[in-house]
C-alpha cells in the first residue's frame, strides 16, 4: 500500500512546492487530494492553472519530515505543526492576491518561503 504523498523517483523531476507551507508533491497530486496543510487553497478538483498559482516549480532544498513536533528542523523551518512529509527548505514564487484572500480568510499569516520578508525585516 503506497501513501497518497508517495512520488514515484521517476517523477522528482515534476514536483511543485506549495508557497505558503512548501509542502513537495507533483501538480496531478496536489489537483487530486490537494495540499494537506493548506485546504484553505483548495486545489483539490482544481485545474492546473490554480494549482500552479497556488506552487511552484522553484524550490531549493529537500527535507523529508517523519515527526513535526519533535523535530528541530521543523521548527527552524516553520513546518511544526505540518502532516509528515517532503518540503521544500526555499520556495521562489509570487502567491497571487486570490491566495492571499484565501490565507487571510483562514487566518493564515503568509510569510514568504523564499526569505524575502526575513531579508526585508533586517533592512528596517
Amino acid at each position: 500500500m503506497t501513501s497518497k504523498s508517495y512520488v514515484p523517483p521517476n517523477h522528482m523531476k515534476n514536483l511543485r512546492a506549495c508557497m505558503v507551507c512548501a509542502y513537495l508533491t507533483t501538480g496531478s497530486n496536489f489537483r487530486r487530494h490537494g495540499c494537506p496543510n493548506c485546504e484553505f487553497l483548495e486545489m483539490q478538483g482544481s485545474d492546473e492553472a490554480h494549482v500552479n498559482d497556488c506552487t511552484s516549480a522553484v524550490y531549493e532544498g529537500v527535507i523529508f519530515l517523519q515527526n513535526p513536533v519533535d523535530s528541530w528542523v521543523a521548527k527552524w523551518q516553520r513546518l511544526d505543526g505540518y502532516v509528515p512529509g517532503t518540503y521544500a527548505v526555499k520556495v521562489s514564487g509570487i502567491l497571487g492576491e486570490e491566495q492571499l484572500a484565501a490565507c487571510e480568510a483562514a487566518g493564515v499569516r503568509y510569510i514568504p518561503r523564499d526569505g524575502s520578508e526575513q531579508e526585508e525585516l533586517g533592512e528596517e
